[in-house]
């Protein structure tokens, strides 16, 4: 038995069907962005350590802005896509 009681034989199976539904596309840019979220959790952690309490207030709300700024340009694309 395989994990958890799943074969080897299902197991390719279920990724084949993931492939089939999601397409190597829409995977790989989820690789990507669980790699690099991944990334900046391991640099959040070790920059925690090192810095002072009132440096990092500021980085949390610069890459706050950052990432509703990036929000709102996705949503901005699609709905000029609509």
């Amino acid at each position: 038995m395989g994990l958890g009681g799943i074969s080897p034989v299902q197991l390719i199976i279920i990724l084949v069907i993931v492939l089939l539904i999601f397409g190597t596309k829409k995977l790989r840019n989820f690789g990507g962005d669980l790699g690099g979220a991944i990334k900046g959790f391991k640099k959040a952690v070790k920059d925690d350590g090192t810095k002072g309490e009132e440096e990092a207030p500021s980085e949390i709300s610069e890459s706050t802005n950052e990432t509703v700024a990036s929000n709102s340009e996705k949503a901005a694309s699609e709905e000029k896509k609509s």
